[in-house]
């Protein structure tokens, strides 16, 4: 994949590393099958692809990662653990990544969404989403769009200052 993509774009200049599954269950009813599934998926994936893009970004003193975590990764969450341990896990590899590649003029931040209207979340329970939409101080759910803008950001010249930190775009939710 980055071959290719270097192959028919010269570099590259941005990563945002989006894919993510849950597996939720209570702790003691997860199997380690679902345990590991979103550990390697989470974290393992946005590991594989840093790694092997970075080293593009290193031949062009230049670079923009962007790693999706989740407010879970922040406050954990009831019958999340995997999820949440891999959210966390993202927090934690990305400001490695920040100390380990700013002096080439890399950046590498996070955006930790709260609720944000998706397949993901429209299969949730209603009593779930009316406890999540009662804390968001914002009174509504995020949109996709919102987190593209945070994610446009930080990949951004208007950010090239800022880089190990983490953007919380929740509407207020952790507050």
């Amino acid at each position: 994949m980055v071959s290719q993509a270097v192959q028919e774009f010269g570099k590259i200049d941005i990563l945002v590393n989006n894919a993510g599954i849950t597996k939720d269950n209570l702790l003691i009813k997860m199997s380690p099958h679902d345990w590991q599934n979103v550990i390697d998926i989470n974290l393992t994936g946005t590991f594989n692809c840093t790694k092997r893009v970075v080293k593009e970004m290193m031949k062009n003193k230049y670079g923009r990662i962007v790693n999706i975590s989740s407010i879970m990764g922040i406050i954990g969450n009831a019958g999340q653990a995997n999820y949440a341990a891999s959210k966390a896990g993202i927090i934690a590899f990305t400001k490695s990544v920040a100390k380990e590649f700013g002096s080439r003029n890399i950046t590498a931040n996070v955006v930790a969404p709260g609720y944000i209207k998706s397949p993901m979340t429209d299969n949730l329970a209603e009593n779930i989403k009316k406890a999540f939409f009662d804390k968001v101080i914002i009174k509504r759910f995020g949109k996709a769009e919102d987190i593209s803008n945070a994610i446009l950001f930080l990949a951004s010249d208007l950010a090239s200052y800022i880089t190990g930190q983490v953007l919380v775009v929740d509407g207020g939710l952790t507050l």
